[in-house]
């Protein structure tokens, strides 16, 4: 009895919920939001409507409940909110959708709290857990994601020897929760053909071992990135599509209604086939890598509007690596250098050569392609500033839109030239929750208080968004607002309370800025007459619920165009 009497609980408090999917079938799309904490996100300040109406994919009123049935005419669907909280779709300043299905299918090996990959031991547990012929068959590889050499215990990273450990008879491939750097075992090493004779790539390092040219198993940036890309990519059709629809799906499960794939390179076939197919319920812009725009930039997907929910948004130029990790350029060396470095080392720059970086940055304006800068140091900030500067004063800056991605150690110097470029900052204060205690072992204690340095960006004029860098962390959106109002530590140590956001400014930078970023304002990002039905519905309002709970809250439903895509 108590089996049926949850069930119909369920269903009763689902009933409201479903009525969307009743409305694809039906001759009507028109539907009535009501009963609810709707929250529009237009304006400065908070503003609540009692009802919203959407008519296929369109918004047509927001306002109150007489209004609302008055605009829907005689023939409408309802949907009893219940209390729960109606937002714009969410919109992530900066991911990689094309590797969710990574975090989705490979072994997971975050550290606490997303899983449990705590010391070298569970991870090789994990590996070899995950390690069947079924899965084996979807790459060639064994493969996981999300190690943090930071917070193992350990910590160090993995090698060779550790990997050998889960197997010596096929490769196996690990991943670093930043996306730069992976792990391979020694059968790993010798299908990708790297051997002790092997030079490092430019802007890339094949760590080795000690007094030794043989290679430890660690591939760090350019050394890592072309080969992850390959060895966890799917190998037949069907592999292809397990792989985008548990990518997809895990987008929609947290209030995605646009991502954004950050760094396409030759995936960007896999997203065009998707799109062509027709297997993307959500949009998707991409921003192609540097090495492919001659490729990619000069097709009909290189648009403003959406062809099957892709498109082309412009250019992805990185300048340096990680600062977790360790490979970010900066202009001070690091307190604690990685494994086999100098007491001198500051990071490196991915590419050395100014000129070279001009030359991008100019072919970008003259084709008019958006770009974005994944720069974490400030002398990777300085070359960007340096190059990109007296560049726009030479094209001119209306509507251009660069933006920064991550700017993890930006200084305020740099804040105050970026906001004259009138460069957008996607910020990254995720890195206060994960990593804000390793960041002031490795910086110090005032400059780790100063990561993703929020509020001195807004006040400074800049425009600004928030992101996840998925699959570099759980694409949790709620998690990103939280960190971006809360700013504490793994620790519980507060990383530099004077950058906090409200939680209405970091709502705003998942929806109506973040739109903005992407060129996007007129059709998305609040929710006004004539935009898109671009919905998310949460169980708890975010400007409501104590602030340390913002983190907890649950996505229930996602409604893309007017459609419901996903319910939890």
């Amino acid at each position: 009895m108590k089996i049926t009497l949850a069930f119909l609980a369920l269903l009763v408090y689902c009933l409201p919920f479903l009525n969307l999917l009743n409305a694809q079938e039906s001759n009507t799309r028109v539907t009535i939001f009501h009963s609810g904490d709707i929250i529009t996100m237009a304006g400065d300040l908070p503003s609540y409507a009692e009802a919203l109406v959407i008519n296929g994919e369109i918004i047509t009123y927001v306002g109150n409940l007489n209004g609302a049935k008055e605009n829907a005419g005689n023939d409408f669907l309802e949907v009893d909110l219940k209390g729960k909280t109606l937002l714009p779709g969410l919109i992530d300043g900066h991911a990689h959708f094309s590797n969710f299905a990574s975090q989705a299918i490979g072994a997971i090996l975050l550290p606490s709290p997303d899983a449990d990959a705590d010391n070298i031991p569970k991870i090789i547990e994990i590996l070899k857990k995950w390690d069947t012929p079924e899965n084996r068959e979807l790459t060639g590889w064994i493969f996981g994601t999300g190690f943090d050499d930071s917070v193992l215990e350990e910590k160090r990273f993995p090698t060779k020897h550790d990997l050998d450990k889960v197997t010596t008879e096929y490769p196996i491939m690990i991943t670093h929760i930043s996306g730069h750097f992976a792990v391979v075992n020694s059968k790993g090493l010798e299908k990708l053909g790297i051997t002790a004779a092997t030079e490092n790539p430019e802007g890339g390092l094949i760590r080795r071992e000690k007094d030794s040219n043989e290679p430890n198993g660690v591939l760090e940036e350019l050394a890592a990135i072309p080969f992850m890309l390959d060895a966890i990519a799917p190998k037949s059709p069907e592999a292809n599509f397990k792989f985008f629809e548990a990518g997809q799906e895990m987008a929609l499960s947290y209030g995605y209604t646009t991502a954004q794939e950050g760094r396409t390179m030759q995936n960007a076939d896999y997203l065009i086939e998707m799109a062509e197919a027709g297997n993307l319920k959500l949009d998707v812009v991409s921003y192609v890598d540097y090495l492919f725009t001659d490729k990619y930039l000069t097709t009909k997907w290189y648009d403003r509007d959406y062809n099957n929910h892709f498109r082309f948004g412009g250019m992805k130029l990185t300048l340096d690596g990680s600062p977790q990790g360790r490979t970010a350029w900066r202009t001070e060396p690091y307190l604690i250098p990685p494994d086999g470095a100098e007491k001198d080392y500051s990071g490196y720059p991915a590419i050395p050569n100014d000129e070279d970086v001009s030359t991008l940055y100019r072919k970008a304006l003259e084709n008019n392609w958006q770009t974005l800068t994944h720069a974490n140091g400030d002398a990777a900030m300085d070359q960007m500033i340096r190059t990109l500067k007296p560049l726009l004063k030479e094209y001119g800056n209306e509507e251009r839109r660069f933006v920064l991605i991550h700017g993890q150690y930006v200084r305020d110097d740099q804040l105050d030239d970026f906001s004259e470029m009138r460069v957008i900052g996607s910020l990254f204060p995720l890195h206060t929750f994960y990593w804000g205690d390793w960041h002031k072992q490795i910086i110090g204690n005032e400059l780790g208080n100063k990561i993703s340095p929020m509020r001195t960006a807004l006040d400074k004029g800049m425009k600004v968004t928030v992101h996840s860098d998925a699959p570099v962390a759980l694409p949790n959106l709620m998690r990103v607002v939280w960190t971006a109002v809360e700013r504490t530590s793994r620790s519980g140590t507060i990383i530099g309370e004077n950058e906090r956001l409200t939680p209405y400014e970091a709502l705003k930078a998942i929806t109506a800025w973040s739109a903005y970023q992407h060129f996007e304002e007129d059709r998305k990002g609040t929710l006004e007459v004539g935009k898109l039905a671009d919905l998310v519905i949460l169980d708890n309002n975010p400007l409501k619920v104590q602030k340390d709970k913002i983190k907890d809250i649950v996505v229930l439903e996602t409604i893309k165009n007017g459609v419901s895509v996903y319910q939890k």
